[in-house]
């Protein structure tokens, strides 16, 4: 039989080689910066805050967690928007995902605890 301790070693290797066969289609942080420079500088401004448009939201500083349902409602027409629906179309989910980080990881003034109200 095989000792516990094996079991448990072999139980963590599996692990690790499952996340990190799974995070292999991620997108690098960079890879996303260049995806977003490409996708969503155009509306939303490079730094994700100074958009086009007033109109436009801040996505810089978002939830990831936030950012990505976004997309992925835009994609599957949950949420609407004719520009937002036809961007996300174009997406894979790992794209939306790095995008969703890469945004989420952005200065923001959403969260700016020195404003003065």
């Amino acid at each position: 039989g095989v000792s516990k301790e094996k079991s448990s070693l072999l139980k963590l290797i599996s692990c690790i080689f499952l996340s990190s066969s799974a995070i292999g289609n991620a997108l690098t942080i960079k890879e996303a910066e260049e995806k977003a420079n490409q996708v969503c500088a155009a509306c939303h401004g490079k730094d994700g805050v100074n958009g086009v448009l007033p109109s436009y939201p801040i996505i810089a500083g978002q939830y990831s967690d936030y950012l990505n349902q976004a997309l992925m409602d835009y994609k599957s027409g949950a949420r609407k928007n004719a520009v937002m629906g036809g961007i996300a179309a174009t997406l894979t989910k790992e794209e939306m995902a790095g995008l969703a980080r890469y945004f989420s990881s952005l200065p923001t003034p959403l969260n700016d605890k020195n404003r003065k109200d």
